[in-house]
């Protein structure tokens, strides 16, 4: 029998904020964390503008010398995971080292140290270039860091999947706690991609927005008029641990990852299938595997990258794998404020979906679509009319009984195109836990919690 799985903590850096705390309040806020780069001059570029991280100095949270020896993809992970493992109240002298593992998740891993590294090479010669070079470039550098700085002793690698990446990360480590191979994994996803042969390299392709003179509202998920992706970094990661470990450590979990549904498009490279069939199946594995219906559905924080292809046939995904439902259930993109994240969106927007439960903000999300900032968006009768119902609608139920919890639940959706995840909070847990679980129960219950359904999608290099 599968163990269950919880979230007991996570931690974000992300261009709206450098903790989960002020990311979250930027988001509800609905304010844009997408301006001109400063990283680099950007002048000659196409797009001149990405969702960076601000004001971050590593060596606030990190030794000089440590600082110096990680990428910047590394060093959001490392002080992502500090601030997941402080809400966990995780202490390895409380656990077994070899039931710990460390998976993470990157599409593009150390761009930055490479980059810098062959501008080194070029201009002073290859004696000069970094002995560390090849470590600081690879994905498994920042799940390595970090299990040396827990102390983790069991499985630990990278997970690389384009922009599905962190959010297959933390399937694959629910998998190892469903099937008794761990019992706390530290898990989620990093990116840092903003670097001149990145930005190149992706206006080449045509899949950048160009709105130069207007960065905040260049991301525009769904909107008529969009025209392409906002590139971003950051990191989102979470501690998951098994039932038994929340109960033993004494810890109150955040959420629960029930399942999740993974396909693959076997289209095109680059561009996503326009009948969505797999889309839609991920969807509908991810429901299966978790329990759900689509009448559970209640909100759905889409991948919804602003860009062509992408944006209709996830519309199209939704209609398919939930019918009747996907009309009534609102929907939204925190892309339009954080940019897309590439290899750490999945896990942003999965860190997104557990605050939505905890703070019963999901109407706030909902509210940011780019009808509010006046955009012409596709289906806008359809829209208005869901948003209509959504008001009405509130986003937590309480239940202080077996009968409340099962009459009276509410879920958060956040979908996309090949990767699946399923998290809803500890909800029906009188009705579903075994006697063995008073103790459980009585811990957790008298949380006022929701469920969460978050999918994304699997970026490919042009049109997503």
């Amino acid at each position: 029998m599968d163990r269950r799985v919880f979230v007991t903590g996570l931690g974000m850096v992300s261009p709206l904020g450098l903790d989960a705390k002020s990311t979250w309040e930027a988001v509800t806020a609905g304010r844009s964390g997408i301006d001109y780069i400063t990283a680099f001059d950007a002048e000659e570029f196409v797009t001149q503008f990405a969702g960076e991280v601000k004001d971050f100095d590593p060596t606030q949270y990190l030794d000089r010398k440590d600082a110096r020896r990680m990428d910047r993809m590394t060093q959001f992970a490392v002080v992502a995971t500090e601030e997941a493992l402080a809400q966990a109240q995780l202490d390895m002298a409380d656990g077994d080292p070899y039931r710990t593992a460390v998976i993470l998740g990157s599409g593009i891993g150390g761009i930055i140290s490479l980059s810098q590294q062959y501008d080194m090479l070029k201009e002073k010669g290859p004696k000069r270039v970094s002995p560390i070079l090849i470590v600081t470039t690879l994905i498994d550098n920042a799940s390595a860091t970090i299990s040396m700085r827990v102390g983790a002793k069991g499985a630990n690698l990278g997970v690389v999947s384009a922009c599905a990446s962190g959010a297959d990360a933390i399937a694959q480590a629910g998998d190892l706690i469903r099937q008794d191979r761990a019992d706390i994994v530290v898990t989620g996803g990093s990116e840092a991609p903003i670097a001149p042969i990145c930005l190149a390299s992706f206006n080449a392709t045509g899949a950048l927005s160009k709105r130069n003179d207007d960065p905040q509202g260049a991301s525009r998920p769904f909107a008529a008029g969009r025209d392409g992706f906002v590139m971003a970094e950051g990191a989102a990661m979470f501690v998951l641990e098994s039932h038994d470990s929340v109960l033993k450590r004494g810890v109150e979990p955040l959420a629960e990852l029930a399942g999740y549904g993974s396909t693959s498009d076997a289209y095109h490279v680059t561009a996503p299938s326009p009948a969505a069939e797999s889309t839609s199946r991920a969807l509908e594995i991810a429901l299966s595997r978790s329990g759900l219906t689509p009448e559970d559905v209640d909100y759905i924080n889409a991948h919804g990258t602003s860009t062509q292809l992408n944006d209709p046939m996830e519309t199209k995904a939704i209609k398919i794998a939930l019918g009747e439902r996907a009309h009534q259930v609102p929907i939204s993109s925190t892309k339009s404020m954080t940019g897309h994240l590439i290899g750490a969106a999945g896990s942003i927007e999965a860190a997104f979906c557990v605050l939505a439960m905890q703070t019963g903000l999901a109407h706030e999300l909902w509210a940011k679509m780019p009808l509010e900032n006046g955009y012409q968006v596709v289906d806008e009768a359809e829209i208005q009319q869901v948003k209509s119902q959504a008001s009405q609608t509130t986003t937590t139920s309480a239940s202080d009984t077996a009968e409340d919890a099962k009459g009276s639940k509410k879920q958060f959706v956040s979908l996309g195109k090949e990767m699946g995840l399923v998290e809803p909070a500890i909800k029906d847990l009188i009705g579903k836990i075994n006697e063995d679980y008073d103790l459980g129960v009585k811990t957790l219950k008298s949380k006022d919690k929701s469920w969460v359904l978050k999918m994304n999608e699997q970026f490919q290099a042009s049109q997503y």
